[in-house]
Parts: structure tokens; sequence; C-alpha cells
């Protein structure tokens, strides 16, 4: 097995204004790199001004040189911090094409859903698949739905919040699990919403429930409600091994209880709902 080489590309603002630089020569410029030939995990971080710009021309590069990504198996779209640009403002582009040129890839995330498009998802030896965003389109959900992906292993999936992007509902994630196929899920990530307790019921009661080994529902408003649809519902699934419920806001109690199970369990970094004007508020931890 070889080892995992990992290089990221970046333009800062910088580089945008002072050198001209922008996703328009993004590719060309990584294809110059002597270390290229080596890199198997690509890392595409700012493609300078990426709230202005979309990621389309890098994907297309990457499409009509697919000949020199062939050794890519893991990538890595929009890796950047809110100082560099709000999770919300980055704007994507179409991977319709991306599927059929990349036959090796084994692993992609995309960090960012404004003018994100998935096409018709359909890849043989892709294991992992990871949206980061503060909102996620009905539509995206729907075409993960009907992926044809036989060897996913991780799904991870940023729900967000409607205030930026999220126009779904706790049915458009059932219709999403009762649809997908994905006969080798191991790893199910549902999180970040600002529903997480209605999540939690829908996703326990998946059928994917029996096949996985880590359940996440970290990163959203995950209170002592779902928490105990939790612990009333994992013990009957042996197969989980690991939960993931960091960023919540669950009670000291209810944390100690789900430290009790006997499975591996992240209840780190606790969170205190705010109150205004006699109504009650709970944040996703990634939205803008």
């Amino acid at each position: 097995m070889s080892a995992t080489i990992t290089k990221k590309y970046s333009y800062g603002y910088d580089a945008h204004e002072e050198e001209g630089k922008g996703p328009e020569g993004m590719i060309q410029e990584i294809l110059e790199d002597l270390e290229f030939p080596m890199v198997t995990e690509l890392i595409i971080g700012d493609w300078g001004l990426s709230y202005t710009e979309s990621s389309q021309p890098i994907i297309d590069d990457i499409v009509a040189n697919a000949d020199k990504f062939s050794h890519v198996e893991k990538l890595f779209i929009g890796d950047m911090d809110y100082e560099e640009c709000e999770v919300s403002w980055i704007i994507q582009g179409d991977y319709g094409k991306l599927w059929a040129a990349l036959p090796n890839l084994k692993e992609l995330t995309i960090k960012g859903s404004t003018d994100l498009d998935l096409g018709e998802i359909c890849h043989e030896n892709l294991e992992a698949l990871t949206i980061i965003c503060g909102g996620l389109p009905q539509y995206i959900i729907e075409q993960i739905e009907k992926a044809k992906t036989p060897k996913l292993k991780k799904l991870l999936l940023y729900i967000g919040s409607d205030d930026y992007g999220f126009d779904g509902d706790s049915k458009t994630i059932k219709k999403l699990l009762e649809n997908a196929d994905f006969p080798e899920l191991e790893y199910l990530g549902i999180v970040d919403s600002e529903i997480q307790d209605e999540l939690a019921k829908v996703v326990l009661e998946s059928k994917f429930m029996s096949q996985i080994h880590t359940l996440d529902l970290s990163c959203g408003t995950l209170s002592d409600e779902g928490a105990q649809e939790i612990l009333e519902k994992l013990p009957q699934y042996p197969n989980v091994k690991t939960l993931d419920v960091h960023y919540h806001f669950m009670s000291q109690d209810m944390v100690k209880k789900l430290g009790e199970l006997s499975i591996s369990v992240d209840a780190s970094e606790p969170n205190v709902e705010d109150h205004y004007n006699g109504k009650v508020y709970k944040y996703a931890m990634l939205t803008e």
C-alpha cells in the first residue's frame, strides 16, 4: 500500500491582487509543479477571491487534464478558513463531469454550497464523500440520494441553516436515508443542523444503523431530547462502536449517561442556549 502524499495549493488575497492569480490558472500551475506526480491527496484552498469567482475553471481544467490526475486518490476543493472566505460565501461549481474523469478517486471533500451542483453521481471506487457548508440545498441532497457509489464507506453532510441554503426538513433527510443505496457504508454523519434532535431520530430509525460502525451527529443543536433517543435506540446496534456528538446543547447529566455507553463517545464542546426577548436560540457550529 503506497503512502499518502498530501499537498495543498492556495492563492491568498495578495497573490490575486498583486500577481493576478485566480482559478483560471491554478491547475496549470499545479501541473508545472515537479512534486505533483507524487501527490495522492490534492487539496485546493482559496483560489483567489473565492467569494466572487467560482471553482468552475478548476473543475473544468481537472477534467480536461484527467489523465494527469489519475494518481490522485483524495481531492478537497475549498479548504479555507473564515478569514480567507466565510463558508457561505465560497462559490463552488458543477462537478457533474468529474466523476467519470477521475475513476481512481476514493475521497472527495467539498467546502461551500453556493452554486454547487454534483450532477449525476456515478463512481465505482469512491469511498468517502464529505460536504462542508453552512446550508445544504435540497437538490444536492436529492442528487446524493440517487448516487451510484457501491463502495461508499463514509458519508458526512453538513446540513446547516435555512438562512444559508438548507431548504429542506427532517423529511428530506428521511427520504435520503430511505432511498440511498450504500451497501458498504460504515460512517454516517448528518451534522451541523439547527434541527439536530429531529435528524437524530430520523438517522436512528434508518436502515444504515444496522451496518455502520460510526455515528456522527455532531456540530448541531443536539439537546437532551435527541440524546434520549440515542440512549434508547443505540444499544440495539452493537455494530456501532463510535458516537460523535461534540458541539452540543446537552445537560451535564445527559453527557454523563452517554459516556456510560459501552462505546467510544465524543461529547465535548458543550454549549449554552441564548435567551432574548423571551425566545430561546441555539445555533449550529457552522452557518455563515
